[in-house]
């Protein structure tokens, strides 16, 4: 089973401010985690980011929160509870009363959502074994199918990154990394973006 560029959506968990300089492997995980968003832009893959209680651990790198459509603040550490499942897979707008032909044509139709018919969340982010384990589990609840970057993933110690990644597999989510999500979105490289993406990850 291979990634479909037309499914995914990516959310990118709490890489703040006061959080990073005590993540194992820092700079490396923001690094991936810009290249996905990027990727992500190149491949009109919707974008979403979330932060922690962003008064006590800031926010979100600015460069990766401008590539993010919206940004979820949360209290809880599964963003899941915080709304994170309505931005994934919004509600069905409701249908107007009245005649349709008196609408006007923008309202006679339903404009589909950012994220509306993607059912694959590929997420990274930290702390891997904290809010993103919980957020990820709670996709997975929801019935999404979760791709977890373990790349752009970690946490204040290795082990405890590591034991996430080992729960997160056995629950039923794929573990990979942003070059496989790279070229599994692209295909082939006959793709249009082929040249800017092996810029990117290169």
């Amino acid at each position: 089973m291979l990634l479909d560029v037309d499914d995914s959506q990516l959310v990118l968990v709490d890489y703040q401010a006061r959080l990073m300089p005590s993540i194992h492997e820092s700079q490396l995980v923001l690094a991936n985690a810009l290249r996905l968003a990027r990727l992500a832009q190149l491949m009109e893959v919707p974008v979403w980011g979330t932060e922690e209680n962003p008064a006590a651990l800031g926010e979100n790198a600015p460069e990766l929160r401008a590539l993010c459509r919206k940004t979820l603040a949360k209290m809880h550490f599964s963003a899941v509870a915080d709304g994170l499942g309505e931005l994934l897979r919004p509600a069905p707008r409701q249908q107007q009363g009245g005649n349709a032909r008196s609408l006007p044509k923008h309202l006679q139709k339903a404009q589909p959502q950012p994220g509306e018919g993607r059912n694959t969340v590929v997420i990274a982010g930290c702390e891997a074994h904290v809010c993103l384990l919980q957020t990820a589990l709670d996709l997975l609840d929801e019935e999404f199918d979760v791709w977890v970057v373990t790349d752009a993933c970690s946490s204040q110690s290795e082990r405890n990154r590591d034991a996430a990644f080992d729960r997160l597999a056995g629950a039923g989510a794929e573990l990979v990394t942003t070059q496989m999500v790279a070229f599994e979105w692209l295909r082939t490289a006959d793709h249009p973006s082929f040249r800017e993406v092996l810029a990117l990850i290169k």
